[in-house]
């Protein structure tokens, strides 16, 4: 009968094979294996639970939403990451434990057209001096509406440009009141079911057309050197939809009055447009901003209040810049009549007008019929001889004639840039349209603002082209007409509307005040137009604006300002119901915000950047283009 082995020679043995390298070997790899299979089932997308919008792909995936047109021209597809359990940065986004998966109800209906810094229910409280009462006034801390604000009943998607120029649905902004009141001066009529906007206005009620054509006399509006253009109270922003046409970009400011919705029309029909006035405070946008500026019959007082308002307007025109004015006083010769004016008054009203014009330095081109043009001189070296034996205004002390955020207006004259001869325009000449928009501006140029170089300008704007052609694989229809009005909610240098120049679109540039750099004036000085925001307040806009909304990084500049969540109930507002949001931004402040789009109910997803999958910053898409 065999002797089975003792113990004691057992474990022997097995000392013995353990001290065998090939045994270890072997021991380790079978350790390892199971280790591996074990975490695969514990990270595998069927073993936790998956949030439907913290989907990351690598930029060579394409992801698939419901209801959803994202681009699925890519392969690879990964599943569902979640990112929540692994970060726990705390941001200002408080909710209860119940509610926090609701959706977040409607305004009653009486808000579709709510404006919250320009609430007619509010006005009676301001004083009417000075149309003060027509400024920004914004809701409180914690009056902020936290309702979504609903579309119009009938509201349909606007027609695309450039037949938007033309045509818009009147469900989309039923208003009657520049239709019967401007009647006689063809601004809009209504055609069935659409608006049509048939180029009247006050100063030209038998067409814009023939208006530019006689302005263009005078002004070189063809030659690419008059790029940018404010035009003060701009009715249905005819004058700006005209202009496209040379090429020309107009941002068409008007109060909210009793011309109801003026700027909603403009925006409505692809046209640049902000709610603004003349008043106490700076208009938003920086010194030299402008090639030239519009006023037909746009009712300022000119030469009340010291000239202040005049003054605001050189202030921001550019050295060479053209001042039009049309309606009274000018023509008033042959039109005191009907405007039912004493000759008498219109005269000495004129009189003060030229010699305020003439104490700015200005000199007026040309007088012909209701238009009279004026132009701002390229330095100030022969002005500044000049106004020390006039009397008043004098230059400002002001070092920052640049800053056009609630800062209050001064009668006196923003001084140009120093130059040593009078031949030289002050701060640098402008290459002409569309030259202009890549190469690097004078303020670049003469190092204005710390660490930004031409380097650095020319790094942004490849840098930018890259982004916006990812952004183009994902969004299918940015580079098929469906997005007009687009707004940059932090648009740093202007790359990324430069990027979508070869696009029909326009982009609305905000620098917000917040910013670490004011560029605005870059921007500018690049043939783009903006404003400056403080984005814990709404935006001077009516809802449903803009078609396209981009946020780099602007989420984490306010996150210890105000409350984030009040900046995406402003983004509701403004977004039309079948528009898009890129929002560029830490993964953990992309996380957070998720929580709060899907309760809007938009249609989002998550992607890493151009980067790499392990780069913090993701992006997070909007796209609702089927709802």
């Amino acid at each position: 009968m065999p002797t089975l082995p003792s113990p004691a020679k057992l474990k022997s043995s097995a000392q013995n094979l353990l001290r065998k390298p090939l045994c270890k070997i072997l021991l380790l790899t079978i350790f390892c294996s199971f280790s591996y299979f074990i975490g695969s089932y514990t990270n595998s997308p069927y073993s936790s639970i998956s949030h439907s919008t913290a989907r990351l792909e690598d930029t060579n995936c394409d992801f698939q939403v419901k209801k959803s047109s994202l681009n699925t021209s890519h392969k690879g597809v990964q599943e569902s990451l979640n990112f929540e359990p692994k970060h726990a940065l705390v941001l200002p986004l408080e909710d209860t434990p119940e509610s926090q998966h609701l959706p977040y109800p409607p305004c009653p209906k009486n808000y579709t057209n709510y404006c919250p810094c320009q609430d007619h229910n509010k006005e009676r409280l301001f004083s009417a001096e000075r149309r003060f009462h027509k400024e920004r006034h914004c809701p409180e801390k914690g009056e902020n509406l936290r309702c979504l604000v609903p579309k119009p009943a009938g509201y349909k998607r606007p027609f695309s440009w450039p037949m938007s120029r033309d045509y818009a649905w009147f469900k989309n902004v039923p208003f009657k009141s520049l239709i019967e009141y401007k009647k006689t001066q063809n601004w809009v009529r209504l055609e069935g079911a659409r608006l049509f906007f048939p180029g009247g206005g006050t100063s030209f009620p038998q067409g814009v057309k023939g208006y530019i054509d006689q302005l263009k006399r005078v002004v070189p509006l063809n030659a690419g050197a008059i790029r940018t253009v404010l035009d003060v109270g701009c009715g249905v922003a005819s004058f700006g939809a005209s202009l496209m046409d040379y090429d020309i970009l107009t941002v068409s400011i008007a109060p909210r009055d009793v011309h109801e919705a003026q700027v909603q029309f403009a925006l409505e029909r692809g046209v640049p447009a902000l709610l603004g006035v003349l008043s106490t405070y700076r208009l938003p946008f920086p010194s030299r901003c402008f090639d030239m500026i519009h006023c037909s019959r746009c009712l300022v007082q000119w030469t009340d209040y010291g000239g202040l308002y005049l003054m605001e307007i050189d202030r921001l025109l550019r050295p060479g810049g053209y001042w039009v004015l049309s309606g009274p006083p000018i023509g008033w010769k042959i039109s005191y009549k009907g405007w039912e004016r004493k000759a008498s008054d219109l005269e000495m009203e004129q009189k003060k007008l030229e010699d305020l014009a003439r104490r700015l330095c200005w000199k007026k081109i040309r007088e012909s019929g209701p238009i009279a043009v004026w132009q701002k001189p390229t330095n100030h070296l022969h002005c500044a001889s000049k106004l020390k034996t006039w009397k008043a205004p004098k230059f400002c002390v002001d070092d920052y004639p640049d800053h056009g955020w609630y800062m209050k207006m001064e009668a006196c004259i923003t001084p140009l840039p120093k130059v040593e001869h009078i031949r030289h325009t002050s701060g640098g000449s402008l290459e002409k349209w569309p030259k202009r928009l890549k190469t690097v501006p004078p303020r670049i140029r003469s190092a204005t603002i710390e660490g930004i170089t031409t380097k650095t300008f020319d790094e942004d704007n490849q840098l930018w082209k890259r982004r916006v052609s990812y952004y183009g694989s994902v969004l299918k229809y940015l580079n098929r007409g469906r997005y007009r009005n687009i707004m940059d909610m932090n648009s740093g240098l202007g790359g990324f509307a430069a990027a979508l120049s070869q696009y029909p679109v326009w982009v609305m540039n905000v620098v917000p005040y917040h910013a670490k750099n004011n560029t605005l004036g870059i921007v500018y000085e690049r043939g783009l137009v903006g404003t400056y925001m403080n984005w814990c307040e709404p935006f001077s806009t009516y809802p449903r604006t803009y078609d396209l909304i981009h946020a780099d990084g602007l989420f984490s500049m306010y996150m210890d300002k105000c409350e984030i969540l009040d900046i995406l109930f402003e983004m509701y507002r403004i977004l039309r119901p079948e528009g898009a949001i890129i929002i560029r931004d830490h993964v953990d402040v992309i996380v957070k915000i998720t929580k709060v789009t899907d309760r809007m109910k938009w249609n989002s997803k998550i992607s890493h950047n151009e980067i790499s999958s392990f780069h913090p910053e993701k992006i997070l898409f909007i796209d609702n283009s089927q709802q």
